[in-house]
């Protein structure tokens, strides 16, 4: 069985030719869901109906999703991953649908057309988290924030070809380091088994508040 170091290098190498495809199917399965499991419109309203205001439901959908992060065996409650598990890991593709699906739903309860290319964009780059986005805007690699893209009125295919082969790239680090830190943990008794679902729990929550940061609420700007 291939290890850690073996899956990333592989995929590293592929990633200029697959990571674009792997996440727009990714970004398919959480905005419009897949099978029993909703998508980030439904999730969206769901919450929403349940609390009495929009801030109220963010707060609710982060907490929500940072839980299924951190739950083992993620992979296996979200269907139609087997396609992408020859791409990305379950886990990982399990782990990222929830990450997207959270940032889309903080889009679209936020008045974003989660629809929209220049949205979809914007919240794939959202999975690089806040100092990965920065890295790339301060290497020139992108030219703004994902707010930014978000609401450029034209789109611009080459640029998200890029964010999703950096993304794509993200994903894959990802494996080798979660995977070192579970070996590392396994030496310690009673920690090895939460290593890995605290790691996606700590990063899904920076995703989640990152994208409150850049999704700004369009809706009060279009009533006020």
């Amino acid at each position: 069985m291939a290890n850690a170091r073996d899956v990333s290098k592989a995929l590293t190498t592929r990633g200029p030719e697959v990571g674009g495809n792997v996440l727009r199917q990714l970004l398919e399965t959480a905005i419009n869901g897949v099978g029993i499991v909703p998508g980030a419109k439904a999730t969206a309203a769901n919450h929403l109906v349940k609390r009495n205001t929009v801030e109220e439901a963010i707060d609710a959908l982060v907490r929500t999703h940072v839980g299924l992060a951190a739950a083992q065996g993620v992979a296996t409650n979200i269907g139609g991953l087997g396609t992408l598990a020859v791409a990305l890991p379950a886990n990982i593709a399990g782990v990222a649908v929830l990450q997207i699906r959270l940032v889309a739903s903080i889009a679209h309860l936020r008045g974003y057309d989660v629809d929209s290319p220049c949205v979809r964009t914007a919240l794939t780059l959202c999975l690089m988290g806040a100092d990965g986005t920065q890295r790339l805007v301060d290497a020139d690699v992108l030219p703004a924030s994902p707010l930014v893209i978000a609401t450029a009125p034209v789109f611009d295919a080459s640029m998200d070809q890029v964010v999703c082969e950096r993304v794509f790239a993200e994903l894959v680090s990802r494996i080798g380091g979660r995977h070192a830190a579970v070996l590392i943990a396994r030496r310690i008794p009673l920690i090895g088994g939460g290593v890995g679902g605290s790691l996606d729990a700590l990063s899904t929550y920076a995703i989640g508040v990152f994208a409150r940061e850049q999704f700004v609420n369009r809706r009060r700007i279009t009533q006020g």
